[in-house]
């Protein structure tokens, strides 16, 4: 689910600002916004295909990273962290259950494309949906780094992020997957990721 990609952005965050302090707001700005961007193609192309590009994201963040090691400064680890962030995001994916619209009957194999094998990828299912108690567990997991990290801004993100994740987690069996079902129009899906991403820039 959504909140356990911002927690995992929010613990790739944690080691980076301990090794960059001074870098620290822009580095949890860019893994959260990393983190949930594969999901935009929830509204604009196919879910966990069109933006879900594993490889692309690793092969940039590893030329991204070179660039931060030879000139680190705010812009380019920021566009590493960002990176990183979004190749992990399907790599969570698969770790979860199948897209579809009620992922815990398990009726499909689609968990993530690869274009490198030009195929769909089965999903492990440790977490059986998007939403299990197990899902809601690795949210809570992951945010305890950036608890311990981070400051009083990053703290109230991280408890608003898993309040999230406890309503999802509850209502999830009533609600339906998103998945290219509903179209919204994007730009108040960039504006809710912009208002996140303008809480580490006070």
């Amino acid at each position: 689910m959504a909140p356990t990609h911002v927690a995992a952005g929010v613990a790739l965050a944690a080691p980076v600002a301990l090794l960059a302090p001074e870098f620290a707001p822009v580095v949890v700005a860019a893994a959260v916004a990393g983190s949930v961007f594969p999901d935009l193609d929830m509204v604009a192309g196919e879910h966990r295909r069109t933006l879900h590009a594993v490889e692309a994201y690793a092969l940039l963040a590893v030329l991204t990273a070179f660039a931060a090691v030879v000139a680190p400064s705010a812009p380019t680890v920021a566009v590493t962290t960002f990176f990183v962030s979004a190749a992990l995001h399907p790599l969570l994916d698969l770790a979860g259950g199948s897209s579809e619209a009620r992922p815990w009957e398990a009726a499909t194999d689609r968990g993530v494309y690869l274009r490198s094998r030009e195929r769909w990828v089965a999903p492990k299912r440790w977490a059986r949906y998007d939403g299990a108690p197990e899902d809601l567990a690795l949210t809570a997991v992951l945010l305890v780094p950036g608890v311990v990290v981070f400051g009083d801004a990053v703290r109230g993100f991280a408890a608003a992020t898993l309040a999230v994740g406890v309503v999802y987690a509850l209502a999830r069996k009533r609600i339906p997957q998103l998945s290219g079902r509903i179209n919204l129009p994007v730009p108040p899906v960039l504006t809710a990721v912009l208002a996140v991403l303008s809480l580490f820039r006070r």
